[in-house]
């Protein structure tokens, strides 16, 4: 159980669910890519793609902070030829990079509409295809994608269309990348919270501090993406986990140290399925059905 030696590129890693995934690698000896598009302080939001790096190395691991907008072709292909070329390969790919908006139909500008599905879905379209030829190198190979289980319920587009056809397309790479390249031994897997997760998402779009009180902290999606690089590719592929649920199979059944403020109750989060709710035992409240 063990990522030390591999090498991570990770989209949108700068800050929230991306860093952790990065640190808790780091914390083993592995080389990370943060791949991200904040190159100076941001004034709402935390950390850059140089404070990740320095955190990366502080854990243990070695870093590469390339600036790059993952809506851009070329700056793709050079963040992932100079990870190639620091590091020697690639073994993980992680889709964390995202754009949100929850408005109805009338109240999405098209502006927003096509910026979220260009990170959303071509973004993790275009940095697979980028990273899976040297994947296909690599002994362990996995795609990981920060996106929910296909639930095709109305009540998961009926407020937000257009964030909802983004982020589901990040979850249809999943089902047809791991059929296409199950042959080459590469897992492509989707992972999503069972909680609301502690990032600035939350914080600034969806509830606030209140919210963030009955949330996880990232490091469970974090322990859940380890888990889950440290099994075999040619076995764990077409996925689609939920955090809790990997960390149970793992062995883990106190869960209280990633909300250790929470008192017990927790904000389920978009998109699980009920089927997810009644058969894990942990309790939520649907705050965001």
């Amino acid at each position: 159980m063990s990522l030390k030696g591999k090498t991570l590129f990770i989209s949108g890693g700068s800050r929230g669910i991306g860093l952790a995934i990065a640190l808790r690698a780091a914390r083993d000896g592995a080389n990370v890519t943060i791949a991200a598009k904040t190159d100076t302080p941001h004034p709402k939001l935390p950390g850059t793609i140089h404070t990740a790096a320095a955190e990366i190395e502080a854990a243990g691991g070695s870093a590469l902070a390339a600036l790059c907008d993952i809506r851009d072709e070329s700056q793709v292909a050079e963040a992932v030829a100079k990870t190639v070329q620091k590091f020697g390969g690639i073994d993980i790919c992680v889709n964390n990079a995202s754009a949100i908006q929850l408005t109805g139909t009338l109240e999405t500008d098209m502006k927003r509409f096509d910026l979220m599905h260009q990170i959303n879905t071509r973004g993790t379209f275009l940095v697979s295809k980028m990273c899976i030829p040297h994947m296909k190198l690599a002994k362990n190979p996995h795609i990981l994608n920060l996106a929910p289980p296909l639930d095709m319920k109305e009540k998961w587009f009926k407020g937000h269309v257009a964030y909802t056809m983004a982020k589901f397309g990040m979850s249809m790479c999943t089902l047809g990348m791991s059929a296409e390249f199950a042959s080459a031994g590469i897992a492509v897997n989707s992972l999503w919270p069972l909680t609301a997760i502690d990032t600035a998402a939350v914080r600034n779009l969806l509830g606030g501090e209140q919210v963030a009180a009955i949330s996880r902290s990232p490091e469970i999606m974090a322990d859940a993406a380890h888990a889950i690089f440290n099994r075999p590719s040619r076995e764990t592929t077409g996925n689609f986990f939920i955090d809790e649920e990997v960390m149970r199979a793992a062995g883990v059944t106190d869960f209280e140290k990633y909300a250790p403020g929470a008192g017990g109750k927790l904000a389920g989060d978009f998109f699980v399925p009920d089927e997810v709710f009644a058969r894990v035992p942990t309790k939520v409240a649907r705050t965001f059905r």
